[in-house]
């Protein structure tokens, strides 16, 4: 540390700073987030990482007598190393016993499906891309200052079989497994997949609940046409979710929407419907926290649960070229983690991430940015203490009977 010649410190930090209660001309850090994040640190409990190099040690067996960090296994597993290890989403556990996830806070799962895209296909690669590069992140926020692993519970269920051949037939499989995961109490998060996947998502949460459901949509296209090319496609699930009896239209709440791809038909939809569309000119306009706050006004409006639905296209394809309909204008990616952390906060009863093409992504930037989208959500509603607060309304849970097994699959043991 650097001495003043008269004695004064130059440093910024507080514990130089103390002399009669003045700072001097320095700024007041304790007044920063850096230096608030940085306290709060100290009161997150570590006592499932500790948990998670004990179960490593005893699925992969101890390291070798050279290894001094003796809590290295000789088998990768749980979160370290980043770069291996069999990847599911945040190294979260694998259901693969899905009637396991009752037992989790949250459950992602990956929805591999591209038949209902308009343009260039590839995001039935999504769910694969975004587990892949969330390896290279860690279960721990420093600015929100939540550690996912020791502040709530989150498994990975594998991917939906998807039928590419047939739309509705993957409608039915997307519903099926979503209403199994509310039915369950956990917060079910899906990975698409096109946009089309919108529907049948909220139509398996909706299936469980006597419970109004309204809808957060970041977008840059509309996507509330009754068909386009004559099927149910991408550009069509809002037209379908607001036909569900608790799902009301006027809770549909659409933010990001512009640009040169929204068709006339979709705009005369909504202003059928009477939804509510909020364009980045709007929001340029307002800025976050005002979007923010009229966004979660209209979506909560006489409802009891709301539902999230991201497409990663929202955010301007200069940051994320990996997508099916890239749109110029969009997010800047501080704006879009800033509005989905703030309509999280609130609750929600789902969520999807949406769009993420790896064929066309750069560097894995595309499937990065989706990964955080759903961290920064997850980190919101556990620091917000909103998490689960769904479950009360889970009121007519569905029960799906699962097949007859004795044995061990491809093994010897008896």
């Amino acid at each position: 540390m650097f001495i003043w010649t008269n004695g004064r410190s130059n440093s910024h930090h507080p514990r130089y700073n103390k002399k009669a209660g003045k700072r001097f001309h320095h700024p007041d850090l304790t007044k920063l987030q850096g230096w608030k994040s940085m306290k709060a640190e100290a009161d997150i409990p570590g006592s499932r990482w500790d948990e998670e190099r004990r179960w490593a040690l005893k699925m992969g067996l101890t390291g070798a007598d050279s290894i001094e960090d003796k809590s290295i296994p000789t088998f990768a597993r749980g979160e370290l190393p980043h770069y291996a290890g069999i990847n599911t989403f945040l190294k979260a556990p694998y259901a693969e016993d899905v009637t396991e996830v009752k037992h989790y806070d949250a459950t992602v799962l990956g929805i591999p499906f591209d038949g209902g895209t308009t343009y260039r296909a590839g995001t039935r690669f999504g769910p694969q891309g975004v587990r892949k590069i969330s390896a290279l992140y860690t279960p721990y926020n420093y600015e929100m200052a939540v550690d996912l692993r020791e502040q709530m519970t989150l498994c990975d269920a594998g991917d939906v079989f998807t039928i590419p051949a047939n739309i509705e037939k993957t409608f039915d499989q997307i519903s099926r497994a979503v209403s199994h995961v509310a039915s369950s109490g956990s917060l079910p998060v899906m990975i698409g997949g096109d946009h089309s996947i919108g529907f049948p998502c909220v139509r398996g949460i909706a299936s469980c609940t006597s419970k109004k459901i309204g809808i957060v949509h970041f977008d840059r296209h509309a996507d509330i046409q009754e068909k386009d090319l004559d099927e149910r496609m991408h550009t069509t699930p809002w037209f379908h979710s607001t036909n569900l009896p608790n799902v009301p239209a006027k809770n549909l709440v659409q933010v990001g929407i512009g640009g040169w791809q929204v068709p006339r038909g979709a705009v005369s939809v909504a202003r059928e419907r009477e939804t509510n569309i909020i364009t980045m000119s709007d929001i340029e306009k307002m800025g976050v926290d005002k979007t923010a706050e009229m966004a979660l006004e209209m979506a909560w409006d006489g409802v009891d649960m709301v539902y999230m639905s991201f497409d990663i296209d929202s955010i301007d394809c200069g940051f994320v070229p990996g997508t099916g309909w890239p749109e110029p204008g969009g997010f800047l990616p501080r704006e879009a983690l800033a509005l989905a952390s703030k309509v999280a906060a609130e609750g929600i009863c789902g969520m999807e991430l949406v769009e993420v093409a790896p064929p066309y992504d750069q560097s894995e930037i595309t499937a990065l940015m989706g990964t955080r989208v759903i961290v920064d959500v997850l980190g919101s509603l556990v620091s917000s203490g909103k998490l689960g607060a769904h479950k009360r309304h889970i009121d007519q849970p569905v029960t799906i009977p699962s097949g007859e097994f004795e044995g061990k699959r491809w093994s010897n043991a008896t």
